[in-house]
């Protein structure tokens, strides 16, 4: 029987592109975990993307993910099909413009592949602690790579 986690994700940027982060917290029968990290010249989509990988990533088996995310971009293109329907299409859209980001799509495909996702959309800046909590460490990590400029 595979484990149910529930995590929650965020990405921020300071300019679009400019210094962004992420955070994410994973919660797993009473126990959270923190992750957080950022680069120091992305985009907001980009960040939405990695903190999602870098999350999928820290699992060390398969597993039922309960994942959450203000990001409409991550979740109506998982939950919708449409990353899947863009990598089929050698990474064009159904507009036949370019997806962007195929990179990150395609690392956080082949993790979907490995667990059984069920996707959650969550108002930003609202009453949610986690999504709060992850927008904090996201800010953060942007934050930090800001004084390195």
């Amino acid at each position: 029987m595979m484990k149910t986690v529930t995590i929650y994700t965020d990405g921020a940027c300071s300019g679009n592109p400019g210094p962004g982060g992420w955070g994410a917290i994973l919660c797993y029968n009473g126990a959270k975990k923190e992750l957080s990290g950022g680069e120091k010249q992305t985009t907001n989509n980009r960040m939405e993307l990695t903190g999602v990988i870098s999350a999928l990533k820290a699992l060390k088996e398969p597993c039922i993910v309960e994942l959450y995310s203000d990001s409409k971009y991550v979740i109506d293109a998982l939950s919708k099909g449409w990353a899947v329907s863009w990598r089929k299409n050698g990474w064009k859209k159904a507009d036949k413009k370019p997806a962007l980001n195929p990179d990150l799509w395609a690392e956080l495909l082949e993790l979907c592949d490995k667990h059984e996702l069920h996707y959650h959309w969550v108002k930003g800046h609202a009453e949610n602690e986690y999504n709060n909590r992850c927008d904090e460490l996201a800010v953060a990590a942007a934050a930090s790579f800001q004084r390195r400029i």
